[in-house]
Order: C-alpha cells, then structure tokens, then sequence
C-alpha cells in the first residue's frame, strides 16, 4: 500500500507528465465552493429537484423491490438512505437511488456532437457519498457540479455513442471524482479512484439496441456503485493504470483519438447547457410531443380521427427512436422499448393528451389501441434537423386525418431547452406532479425548501426527507402534468 502524496501538487504533477487522469484529479482537488457563482449555483439546486422528482416518480417500479431483496441477501444494513426509506451501505444506495433518477427518463441531458449525456445519472453516487462522509450541503454541490463538468467535458470532447460504447463510460470519471472529493481524497488518491473505476467500465453502445432491455436504465447506477467503491479502494492506498488515456492502449486508442478537453479551466457552469424534460422520453422526443400535443390540442382533435403520423427528426433521433441504427420500433412491449420508440410515444400522446409515468406502464404499452395507432406512425430523418444538431433539437409532425385534413407543425426547440429553459416554478411543478403520490402536501414542500436551503444545512437534512417519502403510492394525485 502506497503512502499518501505529501509533496506539493504542482511537484507531482510534474513528476506525472501531466497525464489526462492527473489533471482530471488536479481539477477536482483544486475546486473550490467560490466556483459556484450565485445564478450557477440556482441552476443546480432546479437540476438537484428535478432529480429528486425523477427519482421519487420511480419507486413503485418492480426493479426497486427487487433491488431491496438483493441488498438483503447480500449485505446488513448500512448508513446511507435510500429514497423511499431504508438504509444500506454507500455503493448500494448509489446504485439505487441512481436507478430512481433514470427510470422514468425524465432527468436532464447534456448534448453533444456524437452523442450526449446525462448529468444527473452522477446524482445517486454523489449523494450516498456525502452521506457517508457527513458532508455539507455545500460541499454535495461542489461535488456534484464537478461530477457534472468532468462527465460533460469529457463528452463534448469525444463522439463516445457514435463510436459504438455508451456513456456510463465516462461517468465512472465523473462519479468517482465526484466522490473522491466527498471522501477528502487528495489529488493523487482521485487519481487512482478515476483509473480504478474507469479501466473496468468501459460500456456499449448495444445496451440501446433492440430489444432494449432493463439494463439501460440501470447501467449508470451500476458505473455509480463502482465509482464510489473505487474511491473506497483509493482512500486506502489502491493504484489505478495513471495511463488510463494515453496507454499504451488507453481510452485514446479505444475511441481513435486525442481527448482534448480543458481541465486547467476551475469554472464549474457547464450546467447552464443542460436541458431538462417535460415528458417520459428519450430527450430526442421532446420537441416531438410537444407539437403532437400542441396540433392535437390546438385542432380539438381525438385519435380517433387520426388516419396516418408523419414525423421527421434529425438523424440521432431516428437511430435511437425512429427505427435506424439500433433497430425496428414496430413492437414495443415493455418500459425501456417505450421510452425509446417515438411511434409509441406519438401514439400515445394522441391517445392520452400526455406522456407521464402511466404512459409506460405495460399494460397502456401493449394496449391494442396504443399498438394499432403506433403502426401508423412514420419516423423519417431530416438533413436540414440534422445539421441543427446539437445547437437545437427540431421535428416536424405532419398528422393526416380522416376527415382530409393535413395538420403540420414545426417544432423549433421545446420547453427545457437551451433557448427556452424551464424555470425554477416550472421545475417545481413537475416535482409535485412527480412526487404527489408518494408525499404529503407538507412532505413536499419541505423538500422544495430543502433543497432551496441546501447550501446552508447539512446533507442529513435532505436525506431524513428522503427516508420519509413512502414506496408506494398511498396519495390521491391530482397534477396532471406540465401542460
């Protein structure tokens, strides 16, 4: 077991080359609260509750329970909450609570040319490891926000999903800074954790393909446990390969190219290019919906009356949703097909005037109307879109009806996006709409405050709340949605 690094940072990095996974951990070690500028800090606290909504929306899925039997078998009981209640030991929450925030896709999205991210999958690994350290809420934020830079950073500067491996690879970076900072690592410690966590996570883009299964939304949390165990390991001496990038065979011959990233660059704002959902689709879908929902609630029309959907999206739209690269959306049976097929997430805004948790349930998933209508659904790709991309998200819908009426709308961007960004109020409407059937009235609104406060109160506070919120859902909703 080696002994910590008491010379000073500048000498060991020197003394490292400056490798990619030193400067990452410089980067981490050396962020400071005073990074987070006021506005950025606002920004994070909307992303933070919009998580928390996500995540409670989740509970009732059968993954959860299932979850809960496994960590019985498998380990006593530890000190970190799960969202819901109970406890359990620090990986084990981040896998959980990770798995929360991504079920019911509704989390937040970074994106980038190649691909994209999600920032907030870093949400459940940062959190169960400022719980275990006993941390701040300011220093959950600090943390969090570099999770957010390094995993955004690191995406724009490589087309991760466009050459064939899926984006939980670099989020064993991020989580693993995220908690090596927690757990008051020291630059060559993160280090280690980074290496340690990243040289056996590397993911692939199949995980999207059809038939998509249960994994996809679970492989982030997964990364998370390994994240946070990994930090664990480095903590107490575990060295990780410091050529992690530049090899030989490193991640720089895995994906063909240099990974030029800025990690001399403090500032910790990159959330300010995220962008946030409205309704339970892959982000490819939201400027979707919302001109479906808007021709049919502007034209007073039912699905009934609907003849034939034609919908043209830029061209990553298509792979993943349209039937393109990762196969045919012809016959979705289950949640993670339907989230990632805009033929049902079409028809089913037409038939339901909304596109929520209910809308990927099984049952509404193979109901014969939502399949009848769905086969009648086009996705084609659209060039002028696609150059558009990732500087704006478009679609046109195109509904022809029964009566001979040939309804069309352009969608430039949607709500959530970079030019029309949710606000704070916007945001806290969707987390009672999430929320309100698994919290009280009062419950929820000392979450929001919670958060609000988070800067100012120790993480204990948020995660007492957390433990309160109910698994299953015993409260009447009446939220229908963000409209």
């Amino acid at each position: 077991m080696t002994e910590p690094i008491t010379e000073p940072l500048s000498h060991w990095q020197e003394r490292s080359n400056r490798s990619a996974v030193v400067r990452i951990a410089a980067f981490a070690a050396a962020a400071q609260p005073e990074h987070l500028a006021g506005d950025i800090r606002r920004v994070y606290k909307r992303n933070i509750l919009d998580s928390l909504g996500c995540a409670i929306a989740a509970l009732p899925g059968q993954p959860f329970q299932a979850l809960r039997d496994q960590f019985e078998e498998y380990r006593a009981p530890g000190r970190c909450t799960l969202i819901g209640g109970g406890k359990t030991s620090a990986d084990q929450a981040a896998l959980f609570n990770c798995g929360l925030v991504r079920y019911v896709d509704l989390l937040d999205s970074y994106m980038a040319p190649g691909g994209l991210c999600h920032p907030s999958d870093n949400f459940g690994t940062v959190l169960a490891a400022a719980e275990q350290a006993g941390a701040s809420g300011e220093e959950f934020m600090l943390a969090l926000a570099l999770a957010y830079e390094i995993q955004c950073r690191f995406s724009a500067a490589v087309p991760v999903m466009a050459k064939g491996f899926n984006h939980a690879t670099q989020l064993a970076i991020s989580s693993a800074a995220g908690a090596g900072k927690l757990f008051g690592l020291s630059a060559s410690e993160i280090a280690n954790a980074i290496a340690i966590a990243t040289v056996d996570n590397i993911s692939l883009t199949c995980v999207h393909a059809e038939p998509v299964t249960q994994w996809k939304g679970f492989s982030p949390g997964m990364t998370g446990m390994r994240a946070i165990y990994a930090a664990s390991l480095a903590k107490r001496g575990f060295e990780g390969p410091n050529g992690l990038f530049e090899g030989p065979d490193g991640l720089e011959r895995m994906f063909g190219q240099s990974i030029g990233a800025d990690w001399d660059d403090p500032s910790l704002e990159i959330v300010s290019q995220t962008v946030l959902k409205k309704y339970c689709s892959l982000i490819h879908g939201q400027p979707v919906l919302e001109a479906v929902l808007d021709l049919k609630r502007g034209n007073d029309l039912v699905a009934a009356n609907v003849d034939r959907v034609r919908c043209d999206v830029f061209q990553g739209a298509f792979d993943f949703a349209g039937g393109g690269r990762y196969g045919s959306k012809d016959h979705p049976q289950a949640k993670e097909q339907a989230d990632y097929n805009l033929k049902y997430l079409v028809a089913v805004a037409l038939l339901d005037d909304q596109v929520g948790p209910a809308q990927l349930q099984p049952v509404r998933i193979q109901a014969p109307d939502a399949q009848a209508l769905l086969a009648r659904v086009e996705v084609r790709p659209d060039e002028q879109f696609t150059a558009r991309y990732p500087r704006e998200l478009n679609a046109r819908i195109t509904i022809f009806t029964k009566d001979q009426r040939v309804l069309v709308k352009e969608q430039l961007g949607y709500e959530g996006s970079l030019a029309n960004p949710m606000s704070w109020d916007r945001t806290v409407e969707k987390f009672h709409w999430l929320s309100e059937p698994f919290a009280d009235e009062s419950l929820r609104s000392k979450l929001v405050d919670a958060v609000q406060q988070l800067d100012a109160r120790p993480i204990s506070r948020l995660m007492d709340l957390l433990g309160q919120v109910r698994p299953t859902a015993i409260f009447p909703a009446s939220h229908p949605g963000i409209q």
